[in-house]
């Protein structure tokens, strides 16, 4: 899966006929000429304005879509919708609606600020299945964001093979930014102590203790289980992050009995290297970003030589 600046650096290319090669050229002229202070995202974005490109009024692919941009254009088929919600801010109170779009290159969410296009949902004009257009929209952290200014209405294109799964975009810590579905090749630097909580049996949500019994907020008195969160800290080399990993993917470090395995297998963990996907969120308490991992894998060398070899 290629990255933000490989796609800005061919749609740059493409729009203006210039090689590759001389593109990077321009870009690394123009981030020397800044002192380094500016990202590769950000000098490519500085010379496609310099060379007229504009992408504002460009109907993109999902693939294409980068944070930052504004003025956004796109088609998607609706695969997931979320319940309208009500909240107050500063005393007024608003609707926020979010829901998933896809098309033949990838998926993402989408944020719906406005009345008028939230009414769309609740009227049922928008559901499942259908295919909506969005235009002079912004993209942040990964997010479609429709404001007033923003349209929104059901498209008349037929959209049949969409990509509903869940994209995970390989890439380096320092790169991270929050609601990114994220894979990185780490180490673990840091283990910390597992965190234990009870969970409601028939739901598996934490229950709260009141006298004796255990109560879950769904189905009252019942009989719960023991569950396990363990943070660790990885490091791929450009930087590191806290992470958190729930009860059911600590078999994955080979933890099947957390409260008994877990002190012979710490020091074992550390320093292993293996490929951890998940999704970065922002932790409220300490307001920094934090890795939720929801899968890893063992590292293949034939797989990676193979890669390697591709590249």
């Amino acid at each position: 899966m290629i990255g933000n600046y490989e796609r800005i650096l061919e749609k740059i290319s493409k729009s203006s006929g210039l090689e590759k090669e001389e593109v990077e050229r321009k870009i690394e002229a123009k981030r020397a000429k800044l002192s380094g202070l500016i990202s590769k995202e950000g000098a490519a974005q500085i010379i496609a304005a310099e060379l007229g490109i504009n992408f504002d009024n460009e109907k993109l692919k999902i693939e294409e879509l980068l944070p930052g941009m504004r003025k956004v254009n796109v088609v998607g088929k609706v695969i997931r919708l979320f319940p309208v919600r009500s909240f107050v801010r500063n005393g007024k109170e608003g609707k926020v609606a979010n829901l998933l779009i896809a098309d033949e290159t990838s998926n993402t969410k989408v944020v719906l600020w406005d009345t008028n296009h939230i009414s769309l949902i609740e009227n049922k004009a928008v559901s499942e299945g259908v295919v909506v257009e969005i235009f002079n929209a912004n993209v942040r952290d990964n997010e479609i964001h429709l404001g007033s200014f923003s349209g929104f209405k059901l498209s008349s294109e037929n959209l049949a093979d969409v990509k509903t799964e869940r994209v995970v975009r390989e890439k380096n810590i320092s790169s991270f930014k929050i609601s990114d579905n994220a894979k990185a090749r780490a180490f673990i630097v840091q283990v910390f102590e597992p965190r234990f909580f009870d969970v409601c049996i028939e739901c598996k949500k934490k229950v709260s203790m009141e006298g004796e019994s255990f109560v879950c907020a769904e189905h009252g008195k019942v009989a719960c289980e023991k569950r396990a969160v363990l943070s660790i800290i990885i490091d791929d080399g450009t930087e590191s992050i806290r992470s958190v990993i729930f009860h059911d993917f600590l078999e994955k470090l080979g933890i099947t009995d957390v409260e008994n395995d877990f002190a012979g297998k710490k020091t074992g963990l550390l320093g292993k290297e293996m490929f951890f996907s998940g999704n970065v969120r922002n932790n409220k308490f300490f307001n920094n970003p934090e890795f939720i991992i929801d899968n890893i894998e063992e590292i293949n060398l034939d797989n990676l030589i193979e890669k390697l070899e591709k590249s």
